[in-house]
């Protein structure tokens, strides 16, 4: 058996998410039904480093799946995209040692969230950006986020939903970059719980809205309560960047 890693690109907007779900279209679902095909009938499983929720997107998503095939990666790369839906690309492919593993291996995660900061609606970035049309103090977001660095318990960033007992995550970086009509935050960190990424953003928001002050990162942290925290950004803001091994 050849174990292949799969670095995929996807528009999550007309997905129900990343992992399969009955009578719902997902990214796993249209991949392992292109792989079904390529092995003529046969069901291929892939595994994912890690799922994204409905309306996320991923530049940089990485997937691995094992077969019998012995096909060169340039001619896996154009297979599979030949038969995977336009929403979904296969950005790289690679032949790997049969002990890697997409998820485990993971060495860390870079998410970016991107926010339309004009005052107009821009109905060409609507599935792509957080519209936000209101005043910004970004100086705030940047004195929150470095609260957020380093290793903590981030129970109050979590949505109450996830059955992950370890809470404990490391936040290596987080870049706040701002144009006229557009703000992007970028968070570099070994992993992230389930919502994290869009929590952390909600309430950074209210902070550079000055609805809550930077420092009130701290004690939102110390309290590991969800409902201390703020808002959850929409999911259409969110794309996957890079996972790193």
């Amino acid at each position: 058996m050849q174990r292949v890693k799969c670095t995929i690109s996807y528009d999550g907007t007309l997905f129900s998410g990343y992992q399969v779900q009955v009578d719902k279209r997902t990214v796993q679902s249209e991949f392992e039904k292109a792989l079904t095909h390529i092995h003529k009938g046969l069901a291929v499983r892939i595994a994912a480093s890690g799922r994204t929720d409905a309306g996320v997107h991923a530049k940089g998503q990485v997937v691995h799946f094992d077969t019998k095939l012995m096909i060169p990666p340039a001619n896996w790369k154009k297979a599979l995209n030949s038969m995977l839906p336009e929403d979904i690309s296969v950005v790289d492919v690679e032949l790997v040692d049969n002990h890697f593993h997409s998820r485990y291996d993971a060495k860390g995660k870079e998410y970016r969230y991107f926010i339309n900061l004009s005052k107009e609606r821009n109905p060409f970035n609507r599935n792509y950006a957080f519209h936000y049309p209101y005043p910004l103090d970004v100086s705030k977001i940047v004195r929150a986020s470095s609260l957020l660095l380093g290793t903590h318990d981030f129970t109050s960033f979590c949505s109450a939903k996830t059955d992950v007992e370890d809470k404990i995550r490391t936040i290596m970086n987080i870049d706040c970059t701002q144009s006229e009509s557009e703000l992007i935050l970028s968070y570099q960190g070994n992993g992230f719980l389930y919502n994290m990424v869009r929590i952390l953003t909600g309430t950074l928001l209210e902070v550079g809205a000055g609805a809550r002050d930077p420092d009130d990162l701290l004690s939102i942290l110390q309290a590991k309560d969800r409902n201390k925290a703020g808002k959850t950004a929409p999911p259409q803001g969110l794309f996957l960047w890079e996972v790193f091994y």
